[in-house]
């Protein structure tokens, strides 16, 4: 009886220890994988649905669905689907599921922001058999293979019909990934559970309890207690005490995530700035680019990354980081120089300056909060008053996609490895029909630069499309579209006896997890 107990318990404890507890900082909002580009919703989805090419862990396009593909002229692309994969309700997948995709990706009520950026160059989808597929362009695509690494894939049968809400209540939350839906609480928790038939092989973990915890010291004091055995988030001025502390273990990788301010230089009056005494303007002072340009002199970076990010970021002048395709060496950060943005003011007629709040995320970024504290004390060192509003994330960002902001603080990186998403979201002229500037909150408008943009995007020839990228990045930040502030570090924190493997897009995913020293 006594062998019978024993062998009871180290059966459960082995059970047990294929179970992962997962917290996460960043708020994830839908388990509808086409809801809101987000990436804490990118990476909670990717657990359920797989895409046709894998990103690895430096954004390398990998075989997913797709086993194969090629360019059959500039304007189109041939897939070639794995056999045998199958929804986990056990329907195969095939490329009718892949045209359903891209039909409904455009349409998806309520997005805060679109997934259409991956679909809108395509032209149409060719079935030419169950596992054949060709995508035809409106104009050469080379970023074709790249786009496709993210964007999730779901069944015609499984999404036929169906709403967000029926993704996160589970009864759409069918896809052919390497974990099946178990339960999902909106801002709360996701539990999944292995799928046994994924093409990938054996996942290590039989169940996976994917949480947010906002909290920067709730979500750390969660991983020292044991509650959880991975974090992401990590909070830089923990760094080097989690790195002593022999129970834990401490990941990292340089992001492409740069965090900056938009801001509101499109309305005449905007709604959160006015003079010293509380009244409107009688004009907007962000509309001109001397103001704009005062601010982000305003700004001592390298002070920013060293007092508040610990030294774990860099400071930043342009969408992506050095190393990156289309980053430019010769836009480098704006210095540090109140003098001259005390001078620029008053050239725009802002001698005194002005009052603004500042808004942005208390959950989202690393340090964001404390980032726009810092913010609005350098600042009022040329006279422009701040009043912080930190949100949580959830409030925030549906609040900035209805333009109630005058600036606000987000972070964009990109999924392809280049920068032709933030270019074409986050800069663009809003046109919805392209799919162009879906998140352009400043909403910026210059016709040389989309104009670089449509070339850019066209370009086959890798080192032209550099050159391209370069100059609509230079031209925006002339006119000081947004106010690049530094690139992230992303940090990880897992209990010893567990191994995660760093990415630089940020996500974090169980089958990134496994055990080890």
């Amino acid at each position: 009886m006594r062998r019978l107990v024993l062998a009871c318990v180290l059966f459960a404890g082995a059970a047990q220890a294929q179970d992962v507890n997962i917290a996460v900082g960043g708020a994830f909002t839908s388990l509808d994988p086409h809801f809101h580009n987000l990436t804490p919703n990118s990476a909670l989805t990717q657990h359920l649905f797989d895409r046709l090419l894998e990103p690895d862990a430096d954004l390398r396009p990998q075989p997913g669905l797709a086993e194969s593909y090629r360019a059959l002229s500039p304007t189109s692309w041939e897939f070639r689907l794995r056999p045998g994969i199958r929804f986990h309700d056990g329907t195969p997948f095939t490329a009718d599921d892949v045209a359903f995709t891209f039909a409904r990706v455009p349409n998806v009520a309520g997005s805060p922001a679109s997934y259409a950026f991956f679909t809108r160059p395509v032209r149409e989808v060719v079935i030419v058999d169950a596992l054949t597929f060709r995508l035809e362009t409106h104009a050469p695509a080379p970023l074709i293979p790249a786009m496709m690494q993210g964007l999730p894939m779901i069944g015609r049968r499984q999404g036929e019909g169906m709403a967000t809400s029926d993704y996160n209540s589970g009864r759409a939350a069918i896809g052919t990934g390497p974990y099946r839906f178990v339960s999902y609480a909106p801002g709360d928790r996701a539990v999944f559970a292995r799928n046994t038939d994924w093409y990938g092989g054996a996942v290590t973990w039989n169940r996976v309890t994917y949480r947010f915890i906002g909290n920067d010291s709730a979500r750390l004091a969660a991983l020292k207690a044991g509650d959880v055995d991975l974090i992401d988030q990590v909070p830089t001025r923990d760094v080097a005490d989690l790195a002593r502390d022999g129970r834990l273990t401490v990941f990292s990788k340089p992001s492409l995530r740069n965090i900056y301010l938009y801001l509101d230089g499109w309305r005449e009056q905007t709604p959160h700035v006015t003079d010293h005494q509380g009244r409107p303007l009688p004009a907007n002072p962000l509309r001109d680019v001397r103001v704009r340009r005062a601010l982000s002199l305003a700004i001592n970076r390298p002070a920013l990354v060293a007092q508040v990010m610990d030294g774990q970021a860099a400071p930043s002048g342009q969408l992506l980081p050095a190393g990156a395709v289309g980053h430019d060496p010769a836009l480098v950060p704006d210095r540090y120089d109140p003098e001259q943005a005390r001078r620029l003011l008053a050239e725009a007629g802002y001698p005194q300056g002005f009052m603004v709040a500042l808004h942005g995320p208390n959950d989202r970024y690393v340090n964001d909060a404390q980032i726009l504290q810092a913010i609005a004390q350098m600042w009022a060192r040329i006279g422009v008053r701040v009043r912080v509003e930190a949100l949580p994330s959830s409030a925030f960002f549906s609040r900035s996609a209805r333009d109630e902001f005058s600036i606000g603080l987000l972070g964009w990186g990109t999924g392809t490895g280049e920068p032709d998403s933030p270019l074409a979201n986050l800069l663009a002229t809003i046109d919805p029909s392209r799919g162009r500037g879906a998140s352009n909150r400043s909403r910026y408008s210059n016709p040389r630069f989309d104009a670089a943009v449509d070339r850019a995007l066209a370009t086959l020839d890798l080192a032209e499309r550099e050159s391209v990228y370069r100059e609509a990045t230079g031209i925006a930040m002339a006119d000081q579209a947004i106010i690049p502030l530094h690139h992230q570090v992303n940090i990880w924190a897992a209990r010893r006896g567990f191994t995660y493997a760093p990415r630089n897009d940020e996500r974090t995913l169980a089958m990134s997890l496994t055990r080890g020293p």
